[in-house]
């Protein structure tokens, strides 16, 4: 990534990816990861569209459409910067995983990763990069299997807040989108 870290700028999708500090578990039980989402939900779905993410044991990512400004204006609520949304929800995991482990400091690498997606095609690669992660780090044999991120619920029928209709017409079908996930061997050229 270059080190210029670019604006999050509305109408423009972006690959939304951070580390812990050193490393270390930012989820330790499976209530860590419904936590991280349900504060995610409340902070950013009012300016952000999320069309997949995953939830690894030290790091995440996420794929997300920053809404367009003039979409906003009806929130009848003073739209701050995008990228304070993200500050605010990674700063509330942060007290509240610190409060739960009883820690202190940062948990998050600062500031937080972000790439604009330029393109459809590299949008649909970059998805399934995200799905394949828990593999392409070894934590599963096949991603398939890693229950912490948005795979599952695009390609099941229960109720999501995921973009899943416009995902399938994104990549055609549910089932090419099934296939795409198959064929496409992790890659290793994707930041993380």
């Amino acid at each position: 990534m270059p080190s210029a870290i670019p604006p999050i700028t509305f109408g423009t999708f972006f690959h939304i990816y951070n580390n812990s500090n050193n490393h270390e578990n930012i989820f330790f039980q499976e209530r860590n990861y419904a936590y991280f989402m349900e504060l995610g939900w409340k902070h950013i779905c009012q300016i952000a569209e999320t069309w997949a993410y995953c939830l690894l044991r030290n790091h995440f990512h996420a794929v997300v459409f920053i809404k367009n400004r003039e979409d906003l204006t009806g929130l009848n609520v003073k739209i701050k910067e995008p990228s304070q949304y993200f500050s605010n929800f990674f700063n509330a995991y942060a007290r509240g995983l610190n409060i739960a482990t009883q820690r202190t400091g940062a948990v998050f690498e600062r500031p937080f990763k972000r790439i604009p997606v330029d393109g459809d095609a590299y949008l649909m690669r970059l998805i399934v990069h995200v799905h394949q992660n828990p593999q392409k780090h070894k934590f599963e044999k096949n991603f398939r299997d890693w229950n912490y991120s948005s795979y599952h619920e695009l390609i099941a029928n229960m109720p999501t807040r995921i973009e899943r209709n416009r995902m399938m017409q994104l990549f055609g079908s549910k089932e090419d989108f099934i296939r795409i996930h198959q064929e496409i061997q992790p890659l290793q050229d994707f930041e993380d």
